[in-house]
């Protein structure tokens, strides 16, 4: 039995045994047929021989291995026709079963082996030292050895060892590998820590709750590898069939035998029931959608997985870097009536290229998508979980807290009202203030990926019937991200233990398939029937738990890797069952006695040809509807119009802010204001007058349909009607100030901010996506 199993195992160890057993027999094939031509009829005889006892016994092997894990398929039939070769001494056939079959098995096992979910890329995270304080001084060890009750220092950028609690000062924490918000949190004195989160701002001490094998990042590594190993085995497309076909065939081949009495009949008819139609039709068409695929920025890890992907009905789908991009913006900024939005984000810029904290990136970036010219601060300063403070030209300038960037100023009603807005839309607040007063207040989001509706859309027409959203952010937060892409469920504030649970719920139900793109979704991605990691940007861990990558940072993507498969497996069956046909048909002329076992064979051949070159239509077509996309100087136009989007988006939120500056105003309105506005006009009518004249003509053509932007084209009348309008009324608001004068422009200006939000949405939903990225993800 020991023996048995070594020599099993070495059979099954992997491409490279499987290749080499193709080798030898198709060697023992191709030089039979030599030896034959040169008249040694005996030699090759034995050569065929040869090659028929190996695919015997390598058949053989297979058999038992599936026995041994209750699978019982292709591979018996095979076995039973190697046998009648050998016993009717029909060596030829024989040796082209064994190529057939060896062939086959090399075919599958490229397509169908599932790629190892080691948990590598969760254990390299977990951190191996931690700094302990004793004695006041500090001691590094390794983190195994920390005990509950013991003081830690945690540094900047480091990972928490252990759960705890804050002790002395707070502490800015970057959460989103536990819990999936991309936003830090702020923990106080006393509050809980948890163990994978990442410290994002200055030292801090955390006195340990637990040790390093009981804390919440060991939980989530040991959620991944149970989740893995509760997986159940995949039934393979040709194993499903076979357990059909084999009972026929076999009947077939005894009533022959029994009829004529002939066991060569019985062998033929063997012979052309060999299924190798099931064992090349699954793999070849399962091989060419991986490919198909990979063309389109995907990785598909196994055959096994794009058929599990094919029958899914149930999309679970993680919010924070799935259908968000996973990174604070800036949404808009808020001022008082007579302050000016860029000139607070430029004062806060200014001062945050020399700040360490999560946030200063962005506000950073966003100065200077809007081409803000940034100076360097002097006398610089920042006070831990406050702020930091510096001189930007002739102003004192605070970035932090609202305490800290008033220097205790009571809060105006602006100031308030930012708060609750942030509060409603699940936005971070960061207070700016300038020479000892508050100036504004930058709002940051983790915006929605301009995509994600239409992806959605597409899921829908695929096959999806159900989409639950399954994230660690809060309920009303999640609620609007869910209403936005149309979620028939919004489950929120659960961990990752809870997502285990309701993706198995959900599994029970249907197919299901998981995207997520953190390491809090390994465990969700490794239980789901198929799991998608999003890996342009997502955790090493997550693409190595899940299934499929997508490796481009598009989620259109999705879509159409389940059109794909969808297509792969309806071809793959439709080989399956034509070469049955066939060779049922082929069964029966043998069974008459009509075809030999070597002429069977060779029909078998053919018949395998005619599969292979129906399952290679899955290396494209299907993507109808799906894929249309704008390359080369289209795709730069278009990415030049998203990036004047970028620039545009913080001025039209601010629009609602000058409506009610010029409506509630007493005075005349400010020159300032007013030019500001004009000078917004020209730049969305100049940007409009781009996408009229050279955008929207690109995407009819790419779109294959005259006037398919029509609609849009509207759009932009309007915005010009109601621009033209808002400059007339700026003319009377500089000669005239009555009530009624400032309510009419007003009501303008809140009109033009409506219709832009819609226009500026639907442009980025439908147009802007159409664009590929540099070469990612265009067919090769």
């Amino acid at each position: 039995m020991e023996n048995m199993d070594q020599g099993n195992d070495a059979v099954r160890k992997g491409p490279s045994t499987q290749s080499a057993l193709l080798v030898l027999c198709l060697a023992g094939l191709v030089s039979g047929g030599l030896l034959h031509l040169a008249w040694s009829p005996s030699s090759a005889h034995t050569a065929w021989l040869g090659a028929t006892l190996l695919g015997t016994a390598a058949s053989a092997w297979w058999v038992l291995d599936g026995l041994r894990h209750k699978r019982f398929g292709t591979d018996t039939l095979a076995l039973l026709a190697l046998i009648g070769t050998l016993l009717v001494g029909e060596f030829l056939a024989g040796s082209i079963i064994a190529v057939m079959l060896t062939g086959g098995r090399v075919l599958e096992e490229r397509a169908g082996r599932r790629a190892r979910r080691d948990l590598s890329a969760l254990l390299a995270r977990s951190p191996t030292t931690a700094h302990r304080l004793l004695d006041g001084e500090i001691v590094t060890v390794p983190a195994d050895d920390v005990r509950p009750g013991d003081l830690l220092l945690v540094r900047s950028g480091e990972v928490l060892p252990v759960d705890g609690r804050i002790e002395g000062d707070a502490a800015v924490l970057d959460e989103s590998v536990v819990t999936g918000e991309p936003l830090p949190v702020e923990r106080q004195a006393g509050e809980a820590a948890r163990s994978g989160t990442v410290n994002a701002a200055g030292p801090f001490r955390l006195r340990a709750t637990t040790d390093a094998r009981r804390g919440t990042f060991a939980a989530i590594v040991r959620l991944a590898g149970d989740a893995k190993s509760d997986n159940a085995p995949f039934v393979r497309l040709a194993d499903r069939y076979s357990a059909i076909f084999l009972p026929v065939s076999v009947v077939v081949a005894g009533v022959a035998w029994l009829m004529s009495q002939d066991p060569v009949r019985a062998v033929a008819v063997l012979v052309v029931a060999t299924p190798c139609p099931l064992i090349l039709a699954a793999p070849i068409a399962f091989t060419s959608g991986m490919s198909r695929c990979a063309r389109r920025g995907v990785i598909v890890k196994s055959g096994a997985a794009l058929e599990r992907l094919a029958r899914a009905r149930v999309l679970l789908f993680d919010k924070t870097g799935t259908v968000t991009e996973g990174r604070p913006r800036l949404a808009r900024t808020a001022t008082g009536t007579d302050g000016s939005g860029e000139d607070v984000l430029r004062l806060a810029a200014c001062l945050d290229q020399v700040s360490a904290h999560v946030l200063a990136t962005a506000i950073v970036r966003a100065a200077r998508e809007n081409g803000l010219g940034l100076e360097q601060p002097g006398r610089v300063s920042e006070s831990l979980g406050e702020g930091i403070e510096g001189v930007v030209g002739e102003h004192l300038v605070r970035v932090g807290k609202a305490a800290w960037a008033g220097c205790g100023e009571e809060e105006p009603p602006w100031v308030s009202a930012a708060r609750s807005e942030a509060a409603r839309d699940g936005s971070v607040t960061v207070f700016v203030g300038v020479d000892g007063r508050f100036a504004g207040v930058l709002l940051l989001k983790d915006r929605l990926r301009t995509d994600a509706p239409r992806t959605f859309r597409l899921l829908r027409i695929a096959g999806i019937d159900r989409t639950v959203m399954v994230t660690g952010d809060r309920q009303a937060v999640a609620d609007l991200v869910g209403a936005y892409v149309g979620a028939d469920e919004v489950r929120a504030e659960q961990s990752p233990e809870d997502k285990v649970e309701v993706v198995r719920t959900e599994s029970g139900r249907a197919p299901t398939v998981m995207v997520g793109d953190g390491v809090n979704d390994a465990p969700a991605l490794a239980c789901a029937g198929v799991g998608v990691a999003l890996g342009a940007r997502g955790s090493t861990a997550s693409s190595e738990s899940a299934d499929v990558v997508i490796t481009v940072d598009r989620l259109a993507r999705l879509a159409e890797t389940l059109v794909i498969a969808r297509r792969t497996r309806s071809i793959a069956r439709e080989s399956a069952l034509v070469g049955m046909v066939l060779s049922f048909g082929a069964m029966l002329v043998a069974a008459a006695g009509l075809l030999p076992p070597t002429a069977g064979a060779v029909l078998q051949e053919l018949i395998d040809v005619a599969v292979v070159v129906n399952a290679l239509r899955a290396l494209n077509g299907g993507l109808r509807g799906h894929s249309h996309e704008l390359r080369g100087a289209s795709a730069e136009l278009v990415r030049s119009l998203d990036e004047e989007h970028h620039r545009l988006w913080p001025r039209i939120h601010e629009l609602p802010q000058v409506s009610e500056a010029i409506a509630l105003g007493s005075g005349e309105p400010s020159t300032e204001l007013l030019d500001g506005l004009t000078a917004f006009l020209a730049e969305v009518g100049e940007h409009e007058e781009r996408d009229e004249k050279l955008l929207y003509p690109q995407v009819d053509r790419a779109l294959g349909v005259r006037g398919a932007t029509a609609a849009m084209s509207r759009g932009h009348s309007e915005i010009d009607v109601l621009s033209r309008r808002i400059g007339a009324a700026i003319g009377e608001l500089r000669t005239d100030c009555r009530p009624e004068t400032r309510r009419h422009a007003a009501r303008l200006v809140i009109e033009l901010y409506a219709v832009l939000q819609l226009h500026f949405t639907q442009e980025e939903e439908n147009y802007h996506v159409l664009a590929t990225g540099d070469g990612a993800g265009k067919d090769r």
